[in-house]
């Protein structure tokens, strides 16, 4: 299976760490961004989005990063504990997996990913990543996981979103709930090293771009 993408994405270290999980081998093929690789045609032609990461299974291409860990989950999944069946488990895993995308993600974002163009943070922004952790730590109130009593794929797609923030900047010090979930996650997720590694992937690039 080809997996296009990048080392510095949050999204990498969740997919490879669901290839560990699955017993998946993936031939990663790297797409830079910095030097417009996704906009190559031959790239465009597979994802007209020309967005990463994407995977190409036996022909059939998928990209977004939830989709494709829920698509491989449901493939290749000895079982339904990373993503339930059942229709009300499976709507809060959902739920949690639609928050990451559509409010944390985007909300530690705006605020970190300006610092890559040496821009400073902007306290406004700061007040959205406040209220998307408020949010999570409500999540996580009295429970060990984010959906149900196990690991399931929304931990797995917001422990890689935290640890890549975490890398260039985010303190989850004062929010218990996240820091408890977040440090028994790391002992939990099968192949928490590839999370480790993108993070670090992030981490390095800006301190780069800091020196320079």
């Amino acid at each position: 299976m080809d997996l296009y993408y990048s080392p510095y994405s949050a999204s990498t270290g969740a997919l490879l760490l669901i290839g560990k999980a699955l017993g998946l081998e993936f031939n990663k093929i790297e797409v830079s961004v910095a030097a417009k690789e996704h906009l190559k045609p031959e790239f465009v032609k597979i994802n007209p989005q020309h967005t990463i990461p994407t995977i190409v299974d036996n022909g059939y291409v998928l990209w977004e990063s939830r989709a494709i860990l829920t698509y491989l989950i449901d493939k290749y999944g000895r079982n339904d504990s990373l993503y339930p069946k059942d229709a009300k488990k499976r709507g809060v895993v959902n739920q949690r997996l639609y928050f990451d995308v559509a409010t944390l993600y985007p909300a530690l974002a705006d605020y970190y990913h300006p610092q890559f163009q040496k821009q400073p943070f902007d306290p406004e922004l700061f007040k959205k990543v406040e209220e998307a952790l408020n949010f999570l730590e409500s999540f996580l109130d009295g429970k060990q996981y984010l959906a149900g009593d196990s690991l399931t794929v929304a931990d797995i797609s917001i422990l890689s979103t935290i640890a890549s923030f975490q890398s260039i900047g985010l303190d989850i010090g004062q929010y218990n709930n996240i820091e408890k979930w977040y440090k028994n996650g790391s002992k939990v997720a099968p192949g928490w090293d590839e999370i480790e590694k993108s993070a670090g992937a992030l981490k390095a690039i800006l301190k780069v771009i800091q020196q320079s």
